[in-house]
């Protein structure tokens, strides 16, 4: 039997032959990494203290605030990603969450009626922890008030229509452009932990839209999420100072609503008024400084 000298596929061949299959799995919308996507990841105060739909709703009381008080400042431990999302793999690490639980702090220094402020290590903190974490928190760092930090970040990552207009070839890969969207929901609740009573909220939010090349979409949504958590963030923190400063007005135009008490040997810092004074001059300095520079 005549055998026939096998011939050689010239490589360039095999680059088309590649090519042409990614660009019929891209244009016929495989699912994988050519396909939608999309993240999430939240820590949810809801779930933190209520993390049994069997468990009753506790019916908070009025708070009766004992001053000098002294504060803890917390972040949820995150970990929800819902059905149908992948979890979000978020820039924000344990250093930047010190740092952003640093800066509600000092929200709370700026306070004459305050005595100390705890910034809580997460490993303090268990998922569902509910109230009876709070009262261990209490017990054992002596804390009144509680300011628990969560947030909330939904990814989608599609494919457009425009995206064709982004194929190109390089070697042996084909490009797809990727159109990215990142909502950030982040927000700081104020419980007084013995009267499980919420004394005041401040949300921040932020929202980045992006194009991607598929190569590079990964990395862009991570500096998406970090990005708008840094946005969140910054409008939070900006939102509690004026959230403390309605606080205090309410704590005393609406005395029904917040008990005030000094604890023994404590005489300074009662005055709601002349708090609210202090807080509202550093807010102006703060700004006539900035504006100068």
């Amino acid at each position: 039997m005549e055998k026939f000298p096998a011939r050689r596929v010239p490589a360039s061949r095999w680059l088309f032959a590649a090519v042409g299959v990614l660009l019929v799995f891209g244009l016929t919308g495989c699912v994988g990494p050519w396909g939608d996507r999309r993240r999430h990841e939240a820590s949810s105060v809801v779930q933190f203290l209520y993390p049994g739909n069997d468990l009753p709703f506790i019916q908070p009381q009025v708070p009766t605030l004992r001053l000098p008080l002294r504060v803890g400042v917390a972040f949820l431990p995150a970990g929800f990603s819902g059905p149908g999302y992948q979890r979000s793999r978020t820039g924000f690490n344990e250093k930047q969450k010190t740092e952003l639980m640093r800066k509600v702090a000092a929200q709370f220094k700026a306070l004459p009626f305050v005595q100390s402020i705890e910034i809580i290590p997460a490993t303090y903190l268990r998922p569902g922890g509910g109230f009876q974490n709070l009262d261990q928190l209490r017990a054992l760092l002596g804390i009144d008030v509680v300011a628990l930090i969560s947030y909330d970040q939904t990814q989608n990552s599609d494919s457009t229509e425009a995206s064709l207009a982004y194929w190109t070839i390089v070697g042996a890969y084909v490009i797809e452009g990727q159109r990215n969207s990142t909502h950030t929901l982040m927000e700081a609740v104020v419980y007084d932990i013995p009267s499980r009573s919420l004394l005041f909220r401040a949300p921040g939010t932020s929202t980045i839209k992006n194009h991607a090349t598929l190569v590079r979409n990964d990395y862009e949504l991570q500096k998406a999420s970090l990005g708008s958590l840094q946005e969140a963030a910054m409008e939070m923190t900006a939102n509690l100072a004026h959230e403390l400063e309605l606080f205090q007005v309410r704590a005393k135009e609406e005395p029904q609503t917040i008990h005030v008490e000094h604890k023994p040997g404590y005489t300074g810092g009662g005055n709601w008024s002349a708090g609210a004074a202090g807080l509202l001059l550093m807010m102006l300095a703060g700004r006539l400084i900035a504006s100068r520079r």
